[in-house]
């Protein structure tokens, strides 16, 4: 895996993240829903940086 792959991840982490804390302001979402979203956003971001190791 290249370290443009790297950047793509964090770049779509970044973009999904923010996405989940504008739905949760918007109250489209609860905190629980929030924080699973998120852990899974991690957990998609963890798997292709521990592929790069």
């Amino acid at each position: 895996m290249s370290s443009d792959d790297l950047d793509a991840a964090v770049a779509d982490f970044l973009d999904a993240a923010e996405r989940v804390y504008d739905e949760y302001d918007d109250g489209y979402i609860d905190a629980d829903a929030a924080l699973s979203r998120l852990g899974d956003h991690v957990s998609t971001l963890r798997d292709v940086h521990e592929g790069e190791e």
